[in-house]
């Protein structure tokens, strides 16, 4: 295999990742400004809450659907409906006039923002497995670049009004329809399969190797949940911080991450196993959250801060290429959508966890992220290597279930 995605593929890959990339902004944009726009109809502390967790919960059950959906039908008409119905969402939620229509756009906006998981089947149909770390690290630079540029611009646009941010992150997300529609192509390998296929949400969680993995995420996702959800009230709170300075701290987070996974990946992934890459980056988000709460400067909290960021870094896109090579062209989608779904779950239940805990004490939710990266770690240590799921073709759907996946093998003395 190549070491490389072929050049008549990196056409399409630029274009994936510019896609994804505005998609991401869009979301970053309405993200900071969310909470202000419910307060103006009256939300209450608990009805944000819920608001929050129904845009998870929505990701949470269609991630797999679209996933499953672009194996039966293709990938780019799949992208194309996501990116159509989050501009919708985006201009209704702009539009509300009431809470229920918040609500409503937010429901929407979970439905069709759940697309990463069609996204990364599309990268996987059109990269080598040998390179594929690397650019699923590319993915994971996007979405530093998208919380990067977007909430300073949803700052900026909501002195023009609060609505503001919404109605140009909808005209965003149309303009990024009219690129995808006339720019990104369906992959040559990808081959829709037929609807009888069995394959299921559970047909995934039950597989020895895919079920771990999917497992190790949800850890890893509540962990990072617990710093997402308290951060800007523990610089608020411990700090005196103001939304810019916490907005610059995050933006620091943002390209230490980005840094990690859009340079550094290609480097550590031609030398190291995906597996020792987790472990490395899951021991480093442990020690990083864990002594978060020690520090009593802002100088020093941006150590720990960073360890955390490069650990996120570093385990995140292995994850993500481990788990593509557990599924063969034809069910690509599918099992990256419940790999996907499993960090929506994640952050349906992990900000809840996390307010009630930093209630009781500003540290714990930092503690429980070091507990939660750890035990990821020690589950992480247990996945082996195995063939691709064969439910592509039913008359294998009984055997073929262990065995020795080929993914790629780094010339490293790490490895044996």
């Amino acid at each position: 295999m190549s070491e490389t995605a072929p050049e008549s593929r990196r056409p399409r890959l630029s274009v994936l990742f510019s896609v994804i990339v505005i998609d991401l902004i869009g979301f970053g944009i309405v993200v900071p400004i969310l909470p202000f726009w419910s307060t103006r109809f009256g939300a209450s502390a608990f009805e944000l809450g819920l608001l929050l967790a129904s845009h998870a919960a929505m990701q949470f059950l269609f991630s797999p659907v679209w996933g499953r959906l672009s194996d039966r039908i293709g990938r780019r008409p799949v992208m194309l409906m996501t990116i159509a119905g989050t501009a919708f969402a985006l201009l209704l939620l702009g539009l509300a006039e009431t809470l229920t229509q918040v609500f409503l756009a937010r429901f929407l906006s979970g439905i069709f923002g759940s697309n990463i998981s069609v996204a990364t089947a599309y990268l996987t149909d059109v990269t080598e497995e040998a390179d594929r770390t690397r650019w699923m690290g590319m993915i994971g630079a996007s979405f530093a670049v998208g919380f990067t540029l977007g909430p300073p611009l949803g700052g900026i646009l909501a002195r023009l009004g609060t609505g503001v941010p919404m109605l140009f992150a909808a005209g965003l997300a149309g303009l990024n329809f009219i690129w995808a529609f006339i720019e990104l192509r369906e992959p040559e390998r990808h081959r829709p399969f037929p609807a009888t296929i069995p394959m299921t949400r559970l047909d995934v969680l039950r597989d020895a190797v895919l079920g771990r993995i999917c497992f190790v995420y949800f850890l890893f996702s509540i962990a990072v949940t617990q710093l997402e959800t308290t951060f800007a009230l523990l610089m608020a709170q411990d700090f005196g911080f103001d939304e810019f300075g916490v907005g610059m701290v995050m933006l620091a987070m943002a390209i230490v991450m980005g840094g990690i996974q859009g340079g550094a990946m290609k480097r550590l992934a031609s030398r190291f196993h995906e597996r020792r890459l987790i472990l490395v980056g899951l021991g480093l988000m442990a020690l990083g959250f864990f002594t978060v709460p020690l520090p009593h400067s802002v100088a020093l909290l941006m150590l720990p801060l960073a360890v955390a960021a490069i650990g996120r870094g570093i385990s995140q896109p292995p994850m993500m290429s481990l788990v593509s090579q557990g599924a063969d062209e034809d069910t690509r989608g599918v099992v990256m959508g419940v790999f996907q779904s499993s960090a929506s779950a994640a952050r349906v239940v992990g900000p809840v966890i996390a307010g009630a805990l930093y209630v009781q004490a500003h540290a714990y939710p930092y503690w429980l992220a070091a507990a939660l990266a750890a035990g990821a770690a020690l589950t992480a240590i247990q996945i082996r290597n195995r063939t691709p799921l064969p439910f592509a073709d039913p008359a294998l759907s009984g055997e073929a279930l262990s065995g020795e996946l080929q993914p790629h093998r780094p010339k490293s003395p790490w490895i044996r």
